[in-house]
Parts: structure tokens; C-alpha cells; sequence
């Protein structure tokens, strides 16, 4: 089936719902200000530069969450699949073969319906099966692929030359005004960071405005792997697609997380499972 145009960019805002006994915050794409957010100070989105979300259009593939019974975009939604042995696993790029379910809540409410034993009523009911298996670590499952498919994401734009690294280089480009995106390690130097920011501010005409990088919740070892470089302190996008896409992977990974979560139990390394990614699913 051919794809939709801008299908994984979509970016749909949903209302948070009451249904069915659940009670269950939506996983808002928003990255502003308050705590657990992944923009370093609580900065909102505009101060972070963040690229403006497109438009849904009028054919934007819906999803249904099957907690909340609330849809939403498919690309802002998570699937679940079902494994061979009757596990369910995380799904984040949903191209796992046969049924899927999916879901639009956050970490937290996701764990508050597992333990009530609503999680598996909803997922026997989407998979049409009894034979369904819920890890206990399914959330941080979920998290961890999120976290990963962020990072793929990064080294994708890095091998296609969308982005730069190295302080001299984002600095230059950022007074230029080609920086799209600044993101920061977490454990780059508060230095560092106001040098680059302040660079970005003036090459976006944006003096004042207290526009600042994004501080990830992940250490540069990571990112330099990631990437495939050495020593990756710093990361400008300069291709404003690009931008976008690493903003939707960084937006529907801090949704997950939940605003309730602090920077550091994001950072916290989760357990992994291997994410299903062959074929392609519902």
C-alpha cells in the first residue's frame, strides 16, 4: 500500500477523555515548560526553536487508543504487536505483521491500567485472542524503544549530512542562521550550552527571546554512538525537514514519559526488549 504523504510527521492534539473506567492522561506532544519536561529551564516550544507542526490534512491515518477509545494520528499513537509466543511488545515504528493495538496514554496511566487488569481485557479484545502475555516491564519496554527509535533517528540525519557537530562548526552555522534545531547532551557544560544559544538566538534574529537548545536526557557516549562520532557534545540540525523529523521523535518519546516524570528518571537506562520491525502492520 503506497504511504501517505508526511505520515510520520503528523501531529494531531487530543482531547483527554474519561471512557470505559479509565481515567487516562493523553500522551501530549507539547515540549513546554513544567517539570519532567526535556527542555532544559522550562522553556516552551517556541523558545526551544522547535519547527512549527504541520497541518493535519483531511486524509491523516486515525488510530483509536484502546484504553481512552479516543483517536488520534497514527504517528502520534504507540503500537503494540502480538509475538509468536503470545507476548505483548513494542511496536514504535509499526511495522510489525498482523493485528495491532494502540495506544495513546502515558507511561504512567499505561502502569496504573496494567495493574488494575485493564490493560489485558483491552488487548485480548484487539487481538481477538485469550492467549495474550503482558510483561510487567512492558512500560519500560515501551520507553526504551521510544528512546532507541530517537537515536536511530539522529544517526539517520547524521549519515544523510543534515546535521552538524562540534562547537566551532554549530556556532559558526548558528550565527549564519541555517541551525533548524540545537540540541544539547545532558552532561555538556552550562558553558557550552549559553555559547551556542546565544550564537542561535542571533542568527535567528531572535535576540532577547530566551531561545535556547534542547538538553536531552541522554549523555554524549550515547550520542556519539548514536551518531557514529566521536565525541558528541552538540547537535545542529540545519535541514528543516530533518529538524521536524527528530522533533517528532523527541515529542512522542517525552508524551510517553509523562510530565510527571523529572529529567532524571527519563535519563534512567530501562530495560530493553527487542522492537518487532519486520513487515508491515495495521
Amino acid at each position: 500500500m503506497r504511504k501517505l504523504p508526511n505520515e510520520r510527521l503528523t501531529r494531531q492534539p487530543r482531547t483527554p477523555a474519561k471512557s470505559r473506567g479509565v481515567d487516562a492522561p493523553r500522551a501530549s506532544t507539547a515540549l513546554s515548560g513544567g517539570q519532567g519536561d526535556l527542555l532544559d529551564g522550562g522553556q516552551d516550544k517556541q523558545a526551544s526553536g522547535l519547527p512549527p507542526s504541520r497541518e493535519h490534512g483531511p486524509h491523516t491515518p486515525e488510530r483509536t487508543c484502546i484504553l481512552t477509545r479516543e483517536a488520534g494520528a497514527r504517528g502520534d499513537l504507540i503500537r503494540l504487536a502480538l509475538s509468536p509466543d503470545g507476548e505483548v511488545a513494542p511496536d514504535v515504528r509499526a511495522r510489525a505483521p498482523g493485528r495491532g493495538a494502540w495506544i495513546g496514554v502515558d507511561r504512567s496511566a499505561l502502569e496504573a491500567a496494567q495493574a488494575k487488569g485493564r490493560l489485558k481485557g483491552a488487548l485480548v479484545r484487539a487481538f481477538k485472542t485469550g492467549e495474550v502475555r503482558v510483561p510487567e516491564d512492558l512500560g519500560a519496554r515501551i520507553e526504551a524503544a521510544l528512546r532507541q527509535t530517537m537515536l536511530d533517528r539522529l544517526g539517520l540525519e547524521a549519515r544523510a549530512g543534515n546535521l552538524l557537530t562540534g562547537s566551532e562548526k554549530i556556532e559558526t552555522a548558528a550565527r549564519r542562521g541555517t541551525v533548524q534545531l540545537l540540541l544539547h547532551a545532558e552532561d555538556a557544560g552550562e558553558e557550552g550550552n549559553r555559547k551556542l544559544d546565544q550564537a542561535w538566538r542571533v542568527g535567528s534574529d531572535a535576540e532577547g527571546s530566551g531561545r535556547r537548545g534542547l538538553v536531552l536526557p541522554v549523555g554524549r557516549a550515547i550520542l556519539s554512538l548514536a551518531l557514529g562520532r566521536e565525541n558528541v557534545v552538540h547537535i545542529a540540525l540545519v535541514d528543516r525537514a530533518a529538524a521536524a523529523r527528530v522533533s517528532h521523535a523527541i515529542e512522542r518519546w517525552h508524551a510517553f514519559i509523562g510530565r510527571d516524570a523529572g529529567l532524571s528518571a527519563a535519563s534512567a537506562k530501562a530495560p530493553g526488549a527487542p522492537v518487532m520491525d519486520v513487515g508491515k502492520g495495521n
